[in-house]
C-alpha cells in the first residue's frame, strides 16, 4: 500500500511538473507570436549597475565604452586621459569585470595599457584600497573612476605593486618622471619595453 502511495505521489509530481513545462513553452511562444523577444530575467549585480552606469558622472579625462555592445553592461572599459601631473598626455585603457553578486564584490579592475607605475604592475594588477579591502556595497563605478584618476595624479609609493617603480619615485622623483616620460613614448625602462601610449 505505501509502495503504491509512493508511486501515486511520483506520478502526480511528474504530471506537476509537465504541466509547468508546458505553461511555460505556452508563455514563451505567446511572447514570440506578439513580436516580442523573450525576456532574459537581470541579475541583481545587473540591475545595480544599470543604475550606477545611467548615474555616471565622469571627469573630463575619462570615457567608457561597451567593446561588446550594450547588451553587455557587465564588461566595459574606460579610458583615462590625465590632464596634469607624471602621466600628462597619456592614453590609459582599464577592463571591467563585474560579478552579478555586484555590489557584494568589487569589480575586477585591470589596466591594458602597460605603465610605469608605482601601483599597476606589469601585468595590469592595479593596487586600489577599494577593490580590495575596503570595498563596500554602498560603493560604485563612479568612485572607482574617481579612484583611478587619482591613481595618475597622486601616485602613491608607499602601497605599491611595481617595487622599483615605487621606489625610483620615492628616492628620485625627477628621474621618475624621466621614466614615465619614456615608457609613455614608447621605450625601455630598465630591461622592460613600453608600448607608445600617447
Amino acid at each position: 500500500m505505501l509502495t503504491t502511495l509512493c508511486r501515486q505521489n511520483d506520478s502526480v509530481v511528474d504530471t506537476m511538473i509537465k504541466l509547468f513545462k508546458v505553461k511555460e513553452k505556452q508563455r514563451e511562444m505567446s511572447e514570440n507570436a506578439n513580436g516580442r523577444a523573450p525576456v532574459k530575467k537581470q541579475s541583481a549585480g545587473e540591475l545595480r549597475l544599470h543604475k550606477d552606469i545611467s548615474e555616471l558622472n565622469l571627469p573630463k579625462t575619462t570615457t567608457i565604452s561597451f567593446p561588446n555592445g550594450k547588451d553587455d553592461l557587465m564588461n566595459f572599459e574606460i579610458t583615462i586621459r590625465p590632464d596634469e601631473g607624471y602621466y600628462l598626455g597619456g592614453i590609459f585603457v582599464f577592463t571591467f569585470q563585474v560579478s552579478p553578486v555586484y555590489p557584494h564584490e568589487a569589480p575586477k579592475v585591470k589596466c591594458k595599457t602597460k605603465v610605469y607605475h608605482p601601483n599597476i604592475d606589469l601585468e595590469g594588477n592595479v593596487c586600489l584600497n577599494i577593490l580590495r579591502e575596503d570595498w563596500k556595497p554602498v560603493l560604485n563605478i563612479n568612485t572607482i573612476i574617481y579612484g583611478l584618476n587619482h591613481l595618475f595624479t597622486q601616485p602613491n609609493h608607499e602601497d605599491p605593486l611595481n617595487h622599483d617603480a615605487a621606489a625610483v619615485l620615492r628616492d628620485n622623483p625627477k628621474m621618475f618622471e624621466s621614466n614615465v616620460r619614456r615608457a609613455m613614448a614608447g621605450g625601455y625602462v630598465g630591461q622592460t619595453f613600453f608600448h607608445r601610449c600617447m
